[in-house]
């Protein structure tokens, strides 16, 4: 009497890695063995790194790293808290920009957008290849454009701007997916009940997909603040010892206050940039991790 493994490998296609019965096939155990590897180089080589900035950095982490200006002559007392506040301010009006913009694009896109017009074709293919410009070109078009064109000048409103442009296709992206994971049944049922397609959008198809949309939302803006090369196309300054007051203020962001700070000779500016590297980080760890609860928290499995 023939075993079913045996029937299996018989029947199988040419080509196809036969069962042994003896568990998984060698190549199964490669490839997992291979996705384990990468995943543990990539970890030791992001816990070294860390390892690095906190120990070159740990003699300046204390207050004076965000309650101080930026000080040329007396690098001990110095600070990021211009730096700090810059960031602050350009990520918020970021966010202010972008994101109502990014949702109610996907919005249109998912429920009111015919696929067959070609001018909604041409909205997706060049959504789908803005993502993929590099932030440098951003740059020079704000400047071009936002800062020259539309004389707003070295401001955070150009840099808010230029930011917004740079993860808008990012938003657009992650809140379609949202959207598109509601399933269909729930706005056919909204619909049936007698509900508008509005009604329907605003009631059970946003609430439904506030998570994916917060993810996605919180990750561009994470990307949106270690960006250092647009801005410093902008002119953002590499020495301010002010905070911004408003979106016609001049600024720094934390990105060029560290490379400020890397680019000069003398050791105590190194600790200054490792412990600026670290407040970043934590930011930015901060962000990923209030996304990673939103997800978590109010996901729903359909």
């Amino acid at each position: 009497m023939s075993s079913p493994v045996l029937d299996r490998d018989r029947t199988a296609a040419p080509g196809t890695p036969r069962l042994s019965g003896r568990g998984t096939p060698w190549r199964e155990r490669f490839f997992h063995a291979s996705l384990w590897a990468s995943l543990a180089v990539g970890v030791v080589f992001l816990a070294a790194l860390l390892a690095y900035v906190v120990s070159q950095g740990w003699s300046r982490l204390d207050s004076r790293i965000w309650t101080n200006f930026p000080d040329i002559i007396d690098p001990t007392n110095a600070g990021a808290q211009s730096a700090v506040m810059g960031t602050v301010w350009v990520i918020a009006f970021t966010a202010l920009y972008c994101l109502p913009t990014g949702i109610l694009t996907a919005i249109y896109l998912e429920e009111y957008a015919d696929p067959d017009r070609w001018w909604n074709r041409a909205i997706e293919i060049n959504i789908q290849n803005l993502a993929a410009v590099p932030s440098i070109v951003y740059g020079i078009l704000g400047l071009g454009v936002i800062s020259r064109g539309l004389g707003f000048g070295q401001t955070v409103l150009t840099a808010s701007l230029t930011l917004s442009l740079l993860v808008l296709p990012t938003v657009i992206i992650a809140a379609r997916e949202a959207i598109r994971a509601v399933p269909q049944s729930i706005r056919q049922a909204s619909l049936a009940l007698g509900a508008t397609q509005w009604q329907t959008i605003w009631r059970q198809v946003l609430p439904a997909s506030v998570p994916g949309m917060a993810t996605g939302s919180i990750l561009a803006l994470s990307r949106a603040i270690g960006e250092a090369a647009p801005l410093l196309l902008l002119g953002g300054l590499t020495f301010i010892t002010f905070n911004p007051t408003g979106v016609q203020s001049q600024f720094t962001v934390l990105p060029i206050q560290i490379f400020n700070w890397i680019s000069q000779s003398r050791a105590e500016f190194t600790a200054l940039a490792a412990s600026a590297i670290v407040i970043l980080l934590v930011i930015l760890l901060a962000m990923n991790s209030l996304a990673i609860r939103l997800r978590n928290r109010y996901s729903r499995r359909w």
